[in-house]
């Protein structure tokens, strides 16, 4: 198999609204005024419930980040 590939086994769980919020550091409710207004990271319905991917969720803090340098 090649390296850059991961079987179903290595792949990382989705993650729940309460994981993301600690991970984020913002409350659950946040999270969904986001998925709202169309500015978080992107969710997916599985069943009746939101679960986020995380490399989804890591490549949108990357694009959150701001040039501070003035």
């Amino acid at each position: 198999m090649p390296t850059g590939q991961k079987t179903s086994n290595e792949r990382r769980p989705l993650a729940t609204p309460a994981e993301l919020s600690a991970y984020l550091g913002v409350p659950v409710a946040t999270l969904y005024q986001w998925r709202h207004r169309g500015l978080g990271p992107k969710a997916h319905k599985v069943g009746r419930h939101l679960r986020y991917r995380w490399v989804e969720v890591e490549a949108w803090v990357d694009q959150q980040a701001v040039d501070l340098v003035a």
